[in-house]
């Protein structure tokens, strides 16, 4: 059984001395903080932790890299394209280390909790001085003043690594230094427990663990009277929150719960693992006032063969079925995905089904990658005699496709009023505004800036593939 651990008020007040002790080193003058974030909505709420922190320890916060005497890389280990940005970003910082020799880089997340990750970080990038993984994002200010100590002591030459295997870690009451005032990331549980083949999740996140509903139903409370509103849950399968806690409170229960707090909000949720997304879910989802009709249901492939050997644990029927169902308790329901093309063994019998699937399936839009080996997996030792050119030229079939009902999507919009969120301005000079459908599709508005933040009612006058465009009324 996997352990769960809850940390202490005790452990985080020894954590708030360490700000303390940071403070008082760094008192003399201005020091800046910088964090860089690669990866999902999780390291982006992670990434919030970690802001949170610094700015408690002293720190003020830049972007500019130039100017930083502390950067923290928040890394994804999902795909080998983001490593080897990660890589490629963390050597540069070199020319700013030389600048200024009493800069302190730290790189975390999920890269790091690979043995290999930390080897490579070890053997040649000098310019790193901490190495923590995930499960310490808790106690960052302890690593940090322990790598200042470390410095003070031997030089630039020591570092610490604190990237081990660690338990189930579920830690309350953490600083968090949100990006922006209208969206908001509401971390809702952790890790994973599915295994899929082709995934590195469960190994560098740990096993799922669920924050107890009072905890996050305070959190939740706590944004919308701080006036956001546009909630996200988040969790590696949202679905199967719940386990392991006494509290008898399942997803769907969860999100009545959450859309019952007063206030004008949306709320969102990511991601969903179709073997347990249930006719509850759905139930729910169509009974509440706040909660989008949008179910993202990772697919991954269409190919039953190839889904067995991706261990997801449903088959295409299966698939189909919760997607009739969805469909049932809400006809407007915004569907999207996620599909890996060549996945090891996959044929052009496999991904003709999948195509099959995306076009009676319909997807509003689709998010695909072809497939990146990822050491410690079961399917990084599979047999894969398909080259890169054959991937690349399915993949180009499939994005296709997917545009083109994308296309077809939007297209449907053309004429009709919806209730936006306006979030921002464009770049674009003849829409000014950007927003999001309550089904979160994206929205070029022209309107009043001081529409932003707050809900508006939009005609949509045309569409792409990747937009719709209108006007407020």
């Amino acid at each position: 059984m996997y352990e769960r651990k809850e940390i202490t008020q005790q452990e985080l007040d020894g954590q708030r001395l360490y700000c303390e002790k940071i403070r008082d080193a760094i008192a003399a003058r201005p020091h800046f903080a910088m964090v860089d974030t690669y990866g999902c909505q999780q390291n982006e709420s992670d990434s919030e932790i970690l802001r949170g922190w610094l700015l408690d320890c002293g720190y003020s916060l830049t972007d500019d890299p130039a100017q930083a005497d502390m950067i923290a890389v928040n890394t994804c280990a999902v795909r080998e394209h983001a490593e080897l940005r990660v890589f490629g970003n963390v050597g540069a910082l070199n020319h700013a280390k030389a600048k200024n020799p009493e800069l302190i880089v730290a790189v975390g997340g999920c890269m790091t909790q690979q043995e290999t990750v930390k080897n490579r970080i070890r053997d040649s990038f000098r310019v790193v001085d901490l190495v923590f993984g995930p499960h310490e994002v808790w106690k960052f200010p302890e690593l940090l003043w322990k790598t200042m100590e470390r410095r003070g002591r031997r030089g630039n030459k020591s570092r610490l690594i604190a990237a081990e295997p660690s338990q189930g870690v579920v830690a309350e009451g953490l600083p968090r230094q949100r990006d922006g005032s209208i969206k908001a990331w509401l971390s809702i549980m952790n890790g994973c427990d599915n295994f899929c083949t082709y995934c590195i999740v469960p190994y560098v996140r740990g096993r799922e663990r669920s924050r107890r509903p009072e905890d996050i139903l305070a959190e939740a409370r706590q944004l919308v009277a701080a006036g956001y509103k546009d909630i996200t849950v988040l969790g590696q399968n949202v679905n199967s929150y719940g386990k392991g806690l006494d509290s008898g409170v399942d997803f769907p229960e969860l999100l009545r719960a959450i859309d019952a707090i007063r206030g004008d909000f949306v709320l969102r949720f990511m991601t969903s693992h179709p073997k347990d997304a249930t006719e509850k879910l759905f139930r729910v989802m169509a009974e509440s006032e706040k909660c989008a009709h949008h179910i993202h249901l990772p697919l991954q492939s269409g190919s039953d063969r190839i889904l067995k050997a991706m261990n997801r644990h449903y088959d295409r029927a299966k698939y189909l079925e919760t997607v009739k169902l969805a469909r049932q308790y809400m006809p407007d329901l915004v569907l999207t995905t996620d599909i890996i093309v060549g996945f090891p063994g996959e044929t052009e019998a496999d991904f003709s089904d999948t195509l099959a699937l995306v076009e009676e399936v319909g997807y509003d839009a689709m998010f695909t990658f072809i497939y990146s080996p990822r050491t410690g997996t079961p399917a990084a030792s599979m047999p894969d005699p398909a080259s890169r050119a054959e991937k690349q030229v399915r993949f180009d079939r499939l994005v296709e496709t997917a545009n083109r009902i994308s296309a077809e999507k939007h297209a449907a919009y053309v004429g009709k009023t919806y209730r936006v969120l306006v979030d921002g301005e464009t770049n674009d000079p003849q829409h000014n505004l950007s927003a999001r459908t309550k089904g979160g599709r994206l929205v070029h508005l022209i309107g009043d800036p001081a529409l932003i933040g707050r809900f508006a009612e939009a005609e949509i006058t045309d569409s792409s593939t990747w937009a719709l465009f209108g006007k407020t009324v």
